[in-house]
């Protein structure tokens, strides 16, 4: 008996420590607070805030809040945080409003303490030991068919990201298969792999491999290395702009056996701008200009151009634009290849 009672008084014992700690751990994931400009406040657990909109995790929901960072006045979180400004710096600290002034949070990082505009902050990712915390993925897909020749046309498309504290990391991947009655099947395969290390005033160091496969001109790999150097000219909440150069060596191999491979070097300069927080609509845009170092007279070009509907649990729907220009393709290949596509997909953001 008295050893019953004994093991019941340890089982009641670890049941309320287990119950005091989970308590624990429910309250401080819920100790970041946020107020409005229409003075609602909003606790939760800041996960993230890209392209302008606030990801806050809530005990009281199945789904995460989405908010915009613009209609935030206070924020308190003992979190750490990576964050980015509009004037390029990256800092680690966590978030607090800047007593007695409305629309401040001073940020610390070692003995340095800095007080900015909230609207200032431009990123912001809770840095977390999984590496999961801090990829973002998409993926979507596209089907056509039309009964004339029964045509079909099928389309993916696909971006990761990962984010650390001084270098990103992007991939892409884009395919466009078509078939017909009576005809060769014709396909486009694109893809890319990218790094940027981060420096100050908004300067990045750059390194991109991209990769191309198209039938319309006649290439059966095209793979071009490239090394430079770039900065964002506007990095703000709603839009970013940036402009790149430097180098690239460019192989080209066809599917035509009886040519020889081909190696060029060649100098870019590259546009991207990525506009968003427009509503559920952004947009994304990308054009490089390849000018021949080593072939006289020779300039290639690629743009992308890519608008993006948002639709409820991460869904959305995209329509895209490829276009590649040479102003010296071997002979039977065309000086440009476009594609439109219209995809649906999903993203982990």
């Amino acid at each position: 008996m008295l050893e019953h009672f004994k093991t019941s008084n340890w089982c009641k014992f670890f049941l309320f420590l287990a119950f005091s700690i989970l308590s624990i751990s429910q309250i401080q994931a819920q100790n970041d607070t946020l107020v409005l400009k229409n003075n609602d406040k909003l606790i939760g657990e800041i996960k993230e805030m890209s392209k302008g909109v606030l990801t806050v995790k809530t005990p009281y929901s199945d789904s995460d809040f989405k908010v915009k960072w613009k209609e935030v006045v206070k924020v308190s979180s003992n979190q750490t945080y990576l964050m980015s400004l509009s004037d390029g710096r990256r800092i680690n600290s966590n978030l607090k409003s800047t007593s007695g002034e409305e629309g401040k949070v001073t940020l610390v990082q070692g003995n340095i303490e800095l007080v900015t505009d909230i609207e200032d902050i431009v990123y912001i990712k809770a840095i977390k030991g999984s590496f999961i915390s801090r990829v973002d993925a998409s993926l979507s897909i596209g089907f056509n068919f039309a009964k004339t020749n029964n045509l079909t046309q099928f389309s993916i498309l696909s971006n990761l990201g990962y984010t650390a504290d001084k270098w990103g990391f992007t991939a892409g991947f884009n395919s466009v298969r078509s078939n017909q009655d009576d005809v060769d099947e014709t396909k486009r395969t694109d893809a890319n792999i990218g790094a940027k290390y981060f420096m100050k005033h908004d300067w990045f160091a750059l390194a991109n491999a991209d990769f191309l496969s198209n039938d319309e001109q006649l290439l059966k790999l095209r793979s071009s290395t490239q090394g430079g150097i770039g900065k964002y000219f506007i990095h703000s909440n709603r839009v970013y702009f940036a402009t790149g150069t430097g180098l690239a060596w460019t192989n080209e191999n066809y599917t035509d056996p009886s040519l020889k491979t081909k190696n060029s070097l060649e100098a870019f300069l590259s546009l991207e701008l990525n506009m968003f927080d427009y509503d559920d609509i952004s947009l994304y845009s990308k054009f490089v200009v390849y000018p021949s170092l080593t072939e006289s007279d020779r300039v290639r070009t690629d743009l992308n151009l890519n608008v993006k509907y948002d639709l409820p649990l991460d869904f959305f729907v995209q329509l895209g634009l490829t276009h590649n220009f040479d102003s010296q393709p071997i002979e039977g290949a065309s000086t440009t290849d476009y594609v439109f596509q219209t995809t649906i997909g999903w993203e982990l953001d």
